[in-house]
């Protein structure tokens, strides 16, 4: 992250999401010394697959952008609009990431320790551990976007930001772990797995165009 982070330039949509990815991993990654979790490793390889997912969507765009998954074209392909905010692009970057690829590499990570995630009460404790972590860290990453990130998240949420912004992910979060254990469910049944998973797909990337309509118009 670091790397693609000093290889673009700062109005970049992509550059944004991955600021803010990085500040948000660095920022937990001080904390957990200080949390308990029932299953350290679960987290650990959990956080790997999430992260690689994210750089095969990008290395598949800038090898052949029809190949990208559709909950990542609106950030990939609108990373320079003009009248986008930069928030927006975090935001669009997020909900690609968390809504589609946590998904994946929670049945991944669960199939790879041989872990049910239907049955998986520790380790989803510790999901949700992760969930206060993140409200903890919230502020430090607001910090350290003084300048452009921290004036944009009044422009475009006014006076609720925090809580709206820190809401979403935990309801994001909630709904990947369900649809993770869906997807488990549905593993019998090869057809129907792709066609949710393609189904997912389409539904985050609608998202995603949603949150980069301009704020203003470009000028």
């Amino acid at each position: 992250m670091r790397a693609i982070d000093a290889a673009l330039p700062t109005r970049d949509g992509i550059a944004w999401f991955t600021k803010l990815y990085l500040r948000v991993t660095e920022a937990v990654n001080e904390e957990l010394p200080r949390a308990t979790f029932a299953d350290a490793a679960f987290l650990a390889r959990l956080d790997v697959v999430f992260a690689n997912l994210y750089f095969s969507a990008l290395k598949t765009f800038l090898a052949d952008p029809a190949r990208t998954p559709r909950a990542w074209a609106p950030l990939l392909t609108c990373r320079r609009r003009k009248g986008v905010a930069p928030l927006q692009f975090a935001f669009a970057g997020m909900n690609a990431h968390i809504n589609y690829d946590l998904p994946l590499a929670l049945v991944t990570t669960c199939r790879e320790r041989g872990i049910d995630p239907l049955r998986a009460h520790r380790q989803h404790a510790d999901f949700v551990t992760v969930n206060a972590l993140l409200e903890r860290t919230q502020a430090k990453v607001k910090r350290s976007f003084a300048t452009g990130f921290a004036g944009v998240v009044d422009e475009a949420l006014g006076t609720e930001d925090d809580r709206i912004a820190m809401w979403n992910v935990r309801r994001a979060r909630d709904a990947a772990w369900i649809n993770a254990q869906t997807l488990w469910t549905l593993a019998p049944f090869p057809s129907v797995q792709r066609r949710f998973v393609a189904t997912l797909d389409r539904t985050v990337g609608f998202g995603g165009r949603g949150l980069l309509v301009p704020l203003r118009p470009a000028s």
